[in-house]
């Protein structure tokens, strides 16, 4: 069985830095307008979690392409024996 490519391997890391990323911007933008800093860190974290659980429901919605239904065959195959 081939070990995964360095693209599959990174997309879980790409995920959580987009949702920081929007989780930091969401924080930033509610601390510059409300001068709090715990309100500033609680939106942070409800929108890094809100748009984590977004960003995974939509890569799951996506269809697989021929060389990951390859992949998953082969898969398939190594589990039935």
């Amino acid at each position: 069985m081939d070990s995964p490519n360095k693209r599959d391997r990174t997309r879980p890391a790409e995920i959580l830095g987009l949702s920081a990323i929007f989780g930091a911007f969401a924080g930033l933008v509610v601390f510059m307008s409300t001068r709090d800093l715990m309100i500033g860190l609680i939106f942070a974290g409800v929108a890094f979690i809100v748009s984590l659980v977004v960003i995974a429901m939509l890569v799951l919605a996506t269809r697989p392409d021929k060389d990951e239904l390859l992949d998953m065959d082969e898969q398939d195959r190594d589990a039935a024996h």
